[in-house]
């Protein structure tokens, strides 16, 4: 089943507990964000508000008792987005309540599926695939009806090997 629309904003706001996220994309290509990555690749200042929904949605979990986390997958060198993603947009979904961690995976893959899918799991069971072009656009959102141990043991095995946020970008010149 296809996500779209408010069938997706549903679909992700019916958990109870926890959404997490596997995100592996080198490079995200997003309409709403190609203006911000082109000011923040010229070197001007982040807007105020930037990614202020986002921000407003995650504390509304996390004060509602939910957890919302993610692992993002990295290779070096960082391409220009995930310097955009590192300097612009998790440090403020990091002070929203945002659990992120940063898996490298420059020199060992852990077993990990990154064959171009990101997903989003509610409660260790719902799972909703994100599928993507070569270049970062987003085809589609779809409700994966399968079995979702494996999801949960990638998670695990993210998790395991994964660095809080903070702790990966010490020093990092982004």
């Amino acid at each position: 089943m296809l996500l779209d629309g408010e069938d997706w904003r549903r679909f992700f706001d019916a958990f109870e507990q926890e959404a997490w996220r596997f995100e592996a994309q080198p490079t995200y290509t997003m309409p709403k964000e190609r203006e911000n990555v082109s000011r923040f690749l010229r070197g001007e200042q982040k807007p105020a508000d930037h990614n202020a929904r986002w921000h407003d949605r995650v504390r509304g979990y996390v004060e509602s008792g939910r957890r919302i986390g993610r692992v993002r997958i990295v290779r070096r060198p960082l391409t220009d987005y995930q310097r955009y993603q590192f300097s612009w947009g998790i440090p403020g979904n990091v002070a929203a309540g945002e659990d992120i961690r940063v898996l490298d995976v420059t020199h060992e893959d852990y077993g990990l599926p990154l064959s171009g899918r990101d997903w989003w799991m509610f409660d260790e069971s719902r799972i909703a695939h994100l599928n993507f072009r070569p270049d970062g656009t987003q085809i589609n959102r779809e409700a994966y009806e399968g079995d979702s141990s494996p999801y949960r043991e990638w998670k695990r095995i993210s998790l395991e090997h994964a660095v809080p946020f903070e702790e990966y970008v010490r020093g990092l010149d982004v």
